[in-house]
């Protein structure tokens, strides 16, 4: 097993490398998308746990066996969110780990219970929305709701959101790195 500071190692690459492409039909590359989630989050004043959910909630893209671009495709939801989540675990707890894995279910939730909510979406997030079953049922959005983890997935969803910007200016991974490496290894 990697050690912590192995793992923020391998983030960063993954950061570096994959993460300097587009970011699936937005303007912003999927480093600078996470990047943003992250400010957000902290600038919000979310635990720790949660800063990093946002700014490792797309790592799936990169890991998964099916990448983005099929989703972006139509082919098939790559469901990034668990392959991020089950790849995190060895490293991080459930406070990462479940608002990782919840993400695409809160956009989901969103859509369901909140009728302004679906305007707020990005044409590619409208997009991947079909893909990843459309808006929940009411008796979904119930189970949803009870997660213990749900409300944290739902912030993560509204600065997800909200990464998406070009003309914003965040700290670069190496500003979290410290958090991460203390979070790592207390799965």
């Amino acid at each position: 097993m990697l050690t912590p500071q192995q793992i923020v190692d391998a983030i960063a690459d993954l950061f570096a490398g994959e993460g300097a492409d587009d970011y699936l039909g937005e303007d912003v590359t999927q480093a600078q998308h996470m990047l943003q989630a992250a400010a957000l989050a902290q600038a919000d004043g979310a635990p720790p746990a949660l800063v990093a959910a946002a700014l490792l909630h797309d790592v799936g893209h990169f890991r998964g066996a099916v990448h983005g671009r099929e989703l972006m495709a139509g082919e098939r939801d790559n469901r990034h969110s668990h392959q991020g989540a089950d790849w995190l675990a060895p490293w991080f707890g459930p406070a990462v780990t479940e608002p990782v894995r919840l993400h695409v279910a809160a956009k989901r939730y969103l859509c369901a219970t909140e009728p302004a909510y679906f305007a707020r979406l990005s044409p590619a997030s409208v997009h991947t929305l079909s893909l990843q079953g459309g808006p929940m049922t009411p008796a979904e959005a119930d189970r949803f709701a009870a997660e213990p983890y749900g409300a944290d997935a739902v912030r993560l969803r509204r600065w997800d959101d909200d990464a998406k910007d070009t003309t914003v200016a965040v700290p670069d991974f190496g500003h979290y790195r410290p958090m991460l490496a203390e979070l790592a290894g207390t799965p």
